[in-house]
């Protein structure tokens, strides 16, 4: 049992899907996973157990923000043998190339955090990528559900509400496609701790247009994205 994860050993698996809001852990472990067990409260952020398609999966929450999910991907590595991540979360498009629901797939994540300069003393701009494997893999599952995934840079962002949203356009001018505000953190930590970690996001809101969907959706819906997570996690 770890600090901020009330799980007992064995209770989960080595993939992990991981949605920021505990809630949607809930929604997806009951939608999708037979035999699905909650294994942790701590917090009210929500773990649980399960098999899709026969192979065990875990979904567990891990909260608004990268020191939060910072916390829950070190612990679920190396107090809990958990080999395999992916983020599935919720980001606001950047380019107008994406519409509401379109599915991302994050390659790397640019970000305003200083979590990794402070990591580097300063002296170098770590590039946090995704796992090759995982990423191929989620492309080709994606083709397999007649699925349009976008594949790109994102930003992880530090804060949610911006005085700077000029630069918003700039990140889209060399390439970005949304902002989140977790996924430097995961690659980071699975990178040094050699497990595997991806980010497939989808869109609800539009900081060109101003569109969102509304709370209940983010909580309940984009089922397109976690599907392709699931057959990802297991293949």
């Amino acid at each position: 049992m770890s600090t901020h994860i009330g799980a007992k050993p064995g209770e989960i698996a080595e993939r992990v899907l991981m949605p920021g809001d505990p809630l949607r852990a809930k929604w997806i472990a009951e939608t999708y996973l037979e035999g699905a067990q909650c294994y942790s409260t701590v917090r009210g952020m929500l773990g649980f157990t399960g098999r899709w398609n026969g192979v065990e999966v875990s979904i567990q929450g891990s909260g608004m923000g990268m020191p939060s999910a910072s916390i829950y991907a070190h612990e679920l590595i190396n107090e809990y043998g958990v080999r395999s991540l992916i983020r599935v979360g919720s980001c606001g498009a950047l380019t107008e190339d994406l519409q509401l629901r379109d599915v991302v797939a994050a390659i790397g994540s640019s970000t305003d955090s200083n979590m990794n300069r402070v990591r580097f003393d300063g002296l170098i701009d770590y590039a946090p990528v995704a796992d090759f494997g995982l990423l191929r893999t989620s492309v080709e599952v994606a083709e397999q559900r007649g699925v349009t995934m976008r594949v790109g840079p994102v930003l992880a962002a530090d804060a949610f509400y911006t005085d700077r949203p000029d630069l918003y356009d700039s990140l889209a001018n060399y390439g970005v496609l949304a902002v989140e505000m977790e996924s430097a953190a995961l690659y980071t930590i699975a990178a040094r701790f050699r497990a595997r970690a991806l980010t497939i996001l989808t869109v609800s809101d539009h900081i060109r247009t101003g569109e969102k969907v509304t709370s209940q959706e983010r909580e309940q819906t984009f089922s397109q994205m976690v599907e392709i997570a699931l057959d990802t996690i297991i293949a």
